[in-house]
């Protein structure tokens, strides 16, 4: 059974919106952020950061959600820096452990970037693209980060 923000996830991802925006705007009640700034601020990071293919959306939506909630703000605080990079770190350690890697173009199986035109969003495309359970399990992954240290 999927959990609230799993389930927000697909329902954006599946609405149309990308990878990094159905992750970072299935929290934005949680940063206290209005959902079309969420769903803006996010918008370029979709398809690899632009369909460059380079880290997936969905963990760069992951990133942002824990920049959000747990990021500093003061640049000579050395050890916040740490203790981000370190939450990051494990975060792509856990969703590598499910899929092997953080990176679009190894996810999809396709060479390098693509044409700037989004793919049309349609059954066929849902069908055979996995980018339903990167989003869903990326959701999962910062919902338990959240419950475990509340």
């Amino acid at each position: 059974m999927m959990n609230k923000h799993e389930q927000l996830a697909h329902k954006y991802f599946t609405e149309g919106y990308n990878c990094a925006q159905s992750v970072f705007a299935a929290f934005h009640e949680e940063m206290e952020m209005d959902e079309k700034e969420a769903l803006r601020l996010s918008s370029a990071f979709g398809g690899g950061m632009g369909r460059l293919r380079e880290v997936c959306g969905a963990v760069s939506g992951m990133f942002m959600v824990l920049g959000a909630l747990y990021g500093y703000d003061d640049a000579k605080n050395d050890e916040a820096k740490k203790i981000l990079y370190t939450r990051v770190q494990n975060f792509a350690d856990e969703f590598k452990r499910e899929y092997d890697t953080i990176i679009c173009r190894e996810l999809l199986g396709v060479e390098g970037a693509q044409k700037p035109t989004p793919t049309p969003r349609n059954p066929e495309f849902y069908e055979k693209r996995p980018c339903t359970a990167f989003v869903v399990s990326a959701a999962r992954i910062v919902s338990e980060f959240i419950e475990e240290n509340k």
